[in-house]
């Protein structure tokens, strides 16, 4: 069955102009100015005065929960499909934080399965915060090779919650996710929590520079947390490297500023991406600072966000749309992500000229219409 798209302003990411889309098999069959309609195609879709991107990827969400830090009540539930659509997020990574016991790994497995089940793309970093990994199978390397869902692997790093790894230490788990990679035709990344210590990113940037490690596969998260953190994680991107910023959680300033900042100090746009760190667990406050309870990290922030960049910030939707759809899809390696090109995945966000999210396809499979949720997940 096919679905065809109408007079859509397709921003590729790079800006196509006005396009019709063929989309059949969860794919992207063609894109042309025009395509003539057919008693075949299961729906046709008029797309005019709508913006059609690439759907969002998230590459950081807890979407078993997370939370924990102020006991057992204050972990946070599974994330729900309808949360995700919701925002344009057709494509999730998911992951565990501080708690590798009480939170499993097979859980966050089969949750990522079931996303996948119920319409999404989900995938998976293997292990959590501390340097000795929780896995899988028995090790980081049989995880890559052998778990489909597998992208890499979490570590914490300047965090007083973190096991404090050397370079040499973190080099043994990039060598794991680097070979795991290259023997399962994957990338292969070392996803990493950054913490507010003073020593930052500097055992990164000692193994990019004194032990000459591909630096690639090495992905520096919560970047924007502190002024001082953001600027030394510039360098980091100015070596090569991909920096990640989080949007629904820790940062210093509004997500995009940190963006425009980086822009002004001649770091490229396709070194950045967004991540919501969603779902997890933060305290809820007071007008006086106190806690009166908890809440969920918010997971359409990337969106918002990315508003932000084009309204606020006057940057280009070409540009401004690549922190959270071609420049994740890069640095996760996901060849059919990310872009809106024939033999890619059909995911796409329709949005009107103010940049209001309307209609959500995922894998093929329209997920949101006219701004309301049509597709939900079996327990909704």
């Amino acid at each position: 069955m096919l679905t065809l798209i109408k007079n859509a302003d397709v921003y590729a990411p790079q800006h196509l102009g006005t396009k019709d889309i063929l989309i059949g098999a969860g794919k992207i069959v063609a894109i042309e100015d025009q395509i003539d309609t057919h008693p075949a195609f299961s729906e046709v879709i008029d797309a005019s005065g709508k913006i059609v991107t690439p759907g969002f990827i998230d590459q950081h969400v807890h979407i078993i929960g997370a939370g924990g830090k102020y006991g057992y009540a204050s972990m946070t539930p599974e994330i729900m499909l309808s949360e995700l659509v919701s925002c344009g997020t057709t494509t999730v990574v998911g992951l565990l934080g501080t708690d590798g016991t009480a939170r499993s790994v097979k859980t966050l497995y089969a949750k990522a399965k079931s996303l996948t089940d119920e319409g999404i793309s989900a995938y998976m970093y293997t292990s959590y915060f501390s340097i000795d990994p929780v896995t899988i199978t028995s090790n980081i390397q049989d995880d890559m090779i052998f778990i489909d869902k597998v992208l890499g692997c979490k570590v914490a790093i300047s965090d007083e919650r973190s096991s404090y790894p050397t370079a040499r230490e973190l080099l043994k788990h990039l060598r794991e996710v680097s070979v795991g990679g290259m023997i399962s035709g994957k990338k292969g990344i070392l996803h990493i929590h950054l913490g507010r210590m003073s020593s930052q990113i500097d055992v990164l940037l000692e193994i990019v520079e004194k032990y000459e490690y591909p630096i690639e596969h090495i992905s520096p998260t919560h970047v924007a947390r502190t002024k001082e953190l953001f600027d030394q994680s510039l360098k980091f991107a100015a070596l090569g490297g991909m920096i990640d910023i989080t949007t629904g959680a820790s940062q210093y300033i509004e997500p995009y500023k940190s963006v425009l900042y980086a822009l002004e100090q001649g770091v490229s746009i396709d070194q950045l991406t967004f991540s919501s760190d969603g779902n997890a667990g933060l305290a809820k406050l007071d007008e006086h600072k106190k806690m009166i309870g908890f809440r969920k990290a918010p997971v359409h922030l990337n969106y918002e966000q990315f508003r932000a960049l084009v309204k606020e910030g006057n940057l280009p939707i070409q540009e401004a749309v690549k922190v959270i759809t071609s420049n994740p899809a890069k640095n996760l390696a996901l060849k059919n992500k990310g872009k809106i090109e024939k033999g890619c995945d059909a995911d796409l966000c329709f949005m009107d000229q103010d940049l209001q999210l309307t209609d959500v396809i995922a894998n093929g499979r329209q997920m949101m219409s006219g701004g309301k949720i049509i597709v939900k997940g079996n327990f909704e």
